[in-house]
């Protein structure tokens, strides 16, 4: 037997299907490749328990698979009996057989009309773990998935002209990671799914892919009476500071809009009142750092209007920093 699968999970083959996925989750959360790193090793693992959880959690491939174990622990056994009971010539000696491949003895060459129906590939949850500062501005995300793809050689069909797949040694399809770059938008909560569809693992004799489902955990802050406050800065044009505007800015209960006033200074600090966190009934602020940006790329316009301002500008902000340093 390649593989014990139970083994692999921590569980039993009398284990619940419940019980079977609770373990799976756990491991995977343990060996992702996010938290555990991407050490051989750990990939291995991470590897090993995806496919052991693809067979438990498929009942046809899970009662085959049974069918299989019973046998090789039989054949096993079988064979302990008889080396316990013949005698073998030193020079002829032979061992039984144990490394049984279950996938060969079980899967045979189905007839055509049996492959006729197309099935939806499974599908794929998997956790993104973001701060709060990201859920409430937004961010992105890579992500490394392992999921599954037909095999192009035998078409998933496990067999070629009769005989295993020698590409995908008869499971008619490849594991492997691929990498996602995922927009996570402004405001999302917790436990909130983000849906890439036709991204899940490849569907069977012409069927759709199936979809991944990114479950949303927020990672809240270890708070205290003075960290429920947020700090933030936001960015404005030089126009902007002398003339005054209207800006918006994402808070934990959504947008809120609030006015800079004209003249406004570069690190001027801006609070708005109970929009920072939340907790023990008690609300913190948010507080606003403004920064004057000149943008990097300026119409031909613009930058005559900048040598008009300097021609008629009576202001030296030179002189002005020593008046009041003196």
């Amino acid at each position: 037997m390649n593989k014990d699968y139970y083994k692999i999970l921590g569980i039993t083959e009398f284990d619940s299907a419940e019980n079977i996925k609770s373990a799976y989750r756990k491991l995977a959360r343990k060996f992702h490749p996010d938290i555990a790193g991407n050490s051989a090793e750990n990939l291995f693992k991470f590897k090993e328990i995806n496919e052991a959880y693809e067979i438990l959690s498929n009942n046809i491939k899970k009662e085959e698979y049974d069918k299989a174990r019973k046998f090789y622990n039989y054949a096993k056994e079988g064979a302990k009996s008889n080396s316990a009971t013949q005698s073998y010539n030193k020079t002829t000696t032979s061992k039984p057989e144990t490394n049984f491949n279950w996938q060969n003895f079980f899967y045979k060459p189905k007839k055509h009309s049996e492959n006729k129906t197309a099935q939806k590939g499974d599908n794929i949850e998997s956790e993104v773990e973001i701060s709060l500062i990201e859920a409430i501005e937004g961010c992105s995300k890579t992500i490394n998935l392992l999921k599954t793809d037909v095999c192009q050689h035998c078409q998933g069909r496990k067999f070629v002209n009769g005989t295993i797949c020698n590409k995908c040694h008869g499971k008619g399809e490849f594991t492997t990671y691929k990498k996602f770059n995922v927009k996570i938008p402004a405001g999302i909560k917790n436990g909130s799914k983000i849906r890439l569809a036709g991204e899940g693992n490849s569907g069977k004799n012409g069927g759709a892919n199936g979809d991944i489902y990114l479950i949303i955990k927020i990672k809240e802050p270890n708070l205290n009476n003075n960290s429920l406050n947020i700090y933030k800065t936001i960015s404005i044009t030089p126009f902007e500071a002398v003339l005054g505007c209207e800006l918006n800015t994402n808070t934990p209960e959504g947008v809120v809009s609030f006015k800079l006033a004209p003249n406004t200074q570069n690190g001027q600090k801006i609070k708005l009142s109970k929009c920072g966190l939340v907790q023990n009934n008690k609300i913190g602020d948010m507080i606003i750092t403004v920064e004057i940006q000149i943008p990097k790329k300026l119409s031909t316009e613009e930058i005559n209007l900048y040598k008009k301002l300097s021609e008629i500008s009576k202001s030296n902000i030179r002189d002005e920093f020593y008046d009041r340093q003196g």
